[in-house]
């Protein structure tokens, strides 16, 4: 049959499982909206590029699914820049198409031409500019597959206007095989072998979860059997939290800047770490020549290039993380575990006195709202189960601390780009992904303003989002180093001039809402949860200058922390 290169991408994107896309039209994707205005795709037009993107994004980490969005040329494109690179930190598998200006005209400084794929190089998983319409169907189909295998992430694909209007003759084709991408996603026996032969005679093993692990579908289920057959503490980097219930007997916590006492203790004093499908990021392992200096390191993932990236690694496992695990637990019954699992309660139980002598914790009050006692009472009233995205700063913090997390995809943040703005537009893409699930974005004052536009988007699509924002008008993550580091000089942290943010919600057609009392909390919070299909943003008036406590300083190790 003869297609436009419009109608080409539309039926690609369909054939590959995709249902919506977070697109914001332009002079150069005016042909495929031609197209798309009779087709059967669920469109969701965000009031900023960058908030598509990150609605995409959320979307995608939500559902496990890939996200889409685009843009048209120039500006539109470079506004996708943000969300691509927080994207691409984070492993998450997105597809952006973006408009370009006619074939001719590429390279001559036209009305809104920008070089995309040059700018979004070293922040994509790979790129495409497509200059013939008959290499479309191809070049769609191979940027989706690389998108969702492997280490998901970003892929991008340029399209000239004059592309979409071309018409060839389209014979559709899902088969993908790329000869220089293939990869390991199966683990090699030997290694396991290898990590259960060490395990075996480990007196103080720790099982160190990434986020790798909820990107791998079932990979939970297998961490659990295994955690609980070799009797394991269970510790996450941030960007982990989820991907092992905070609720399981096994669970400590979370370790690095702002993780937990016992978490960075157990990781400093063991003798063998099981790393699954993390980074190693800075924010993990604090300064690297005193990060877990008596153990043994075996490393799970399926990325070989993450592997001794940092931290040096003496078993190497490349593999899907379910692949691996789902292998180590059909081999555990070779193995002497019992004897070993009584050998390990001692350290369980040190690692558990850890976590009784020095948890999360702050100083209630009931005069002034504290941050952390809005996580807590939303954790409540949600019992546990609401997905939760955040924006950056304190509040992404204690939301990781104090709200506990137990199903894969439950938790979404900025890790790797740390990208204020995230929140909101990110909840929006994981409530449509996920309508049965109640969607809390958990902001900061200064964040929620990055991308509050989306708020109209919300209200447009019915989308029942409920925004917590943790107002102590002040950059409170950037404040707190000022006052801990720099002598309290507050240089241009302080947000004393504010919005009405009530107002603003109403202004926007969502519900508005305000705490400024600690006995109106949990009032607003269950008043907000009545609420269906319409947003709901709730400003809380807290503690100006709490700080998130645990701290490892800048250049420290994760076992110097300031408790408080």
């Amino acid at each position: 049959m003869i297609c436009s290169g419009g109608e080409i991408v539309i039926d690609c994107l369909k054939r590959n499982g995709v249902d919506v896309i977070f697109s914001y039209p332009g002079g150069s994707l005016t042909g495929f909206y031609d197209t798309l205005f009779d087709a059967d795709l669920k469109h969701i037009l965000p009031r900023h590029e960058q908030g598509g993107a990150h609605a995409a994004d959320g979307y995608a980490r939500a559902t496990g699914k890939i996200g889409v969005c685009m843009a048209t040329s120039g500006p539109g494109a470079t506004n996708l820049v943000t969300g691509i690179g927080t994207a691409y930190m984070d492993s998450v598998p997105m597809l952006v198409i973006t408009g370009q200006v006619v074939s001719n005209l590429i390279g001559g400084d036209a009305f809104q031409e920008a070089d995309i794929v040059g700018i979004t190089r070293p922040i994509v998983k790979h790129s495409y500019l497509v200059t013939d319409v008959k290499d479309l169907a191809d070049t769609m189909n191979e940027a989706i597959h690389i998108a969702t295998t492997g280490r998901p992430g970003p892929v991008l694909v340029d399209i000239p206007k004059d592309v979409f209007a071309a018409k060839v003759k389209y014979e559709p084709n899902g088969h993908v095989h790329l000869t220089g991408y293939q990869p390991n996603t199966e683990g090699h026996p030997m290694q396991v072998k290898k990590l259960l032969k060490t395990l075996e005679t480990a007196k103080k093993s720790v099982i160190f979860v990434g986020g790798g692990v909820k990107v791998s579908k079932g990979a939970t289920e297998e961490l659990i059997k295994f955690a609980h057959a070799v009797n394991a503490p269970v510790v996450s980097s941030f960007m982990g939290l989820s991907g092992y219930p905070a609720t399981d007997s096994q669970w400590i916590g979370w370790l690095g800047m702002h993780g937990n006492y016992a978490s960075n203790m157990a990781v400093t004093e063991s003798d063998f770490i099981i790393a699954i499908g993390t980074r190693f990021t800075d924010r993990s392992t604090g300064r690297l020549d005193r990060f877990a200096k008596n153990a043994k390191i075996a490393h799970i993932d399926i990325d070989p290039s993450s592997i001794s990236k940092t931290v040096d690694i003496e078993i190497p496992v490349v593999g899907d993380c379910y692949n691996v695990l789902n292998m180590i637990n059909k081999y555990l019954d070779d193995y002497k575990w019992e004897k070993c699992r009584q050998e390990r309660d001692e350290w369980f139980e040190t690692v558990k006195g850890w976590n009784r002598e020095k948890p999360f914790s702050y100083k209630f009050s009931d005069k002034v709202i504290k941050p952390q006692y809005v996580i807590e009472t939303l954790y409540k009233v949600t019992n546990g189960d609401a997905i939760i995205a955040t924006d950056v700063g304190q509040h992404q913090m204690w939301t990781g601390q104090f709200y506990r997390y137990n199903f894969p995809r439950q938790f979404l943040s900025s890790g790797g780009m740390g990208t204020m703005g995230y929140g909101l537009p990110a909840a929006m893409g994981a409530k449509i992904g996920r309508p049965d699930k109640e969607v809390f974005c958990v902001s900061g004052d200064g964040g929620i303003l990055m991308n509050m536009q989306e708020l109209t988007t919300c209200v447009q699509y019915r989308v029942g989002v409920k925004t917590v924002i943790i107002n102590n008008k002040f950059l409170g993550m950037v404040r707190q180093w000022q006052q801990l580091f720099f002598n309290k000089k507050y240089s241009d942290t302080c947000l004393e001039v504010q919005p009405d943010f009530v107002k603003l919600a109403e202004a926007y057609g969502c519900i508005g809402m305000r705490a400024e009392k600690v006995e109106d909390v949990e009032a607003v919070l269950r008043e907000a949860l009545k609420v269906k299909d319409i947003p709901v943003l709730m400003d809380f008036v807290c503690d100006r200058e709490e700080n998130v406590y645990p701290m490892v300083p800048a250049g420290a190790s994760i076992d110097e922390m300031i408790i408080r």
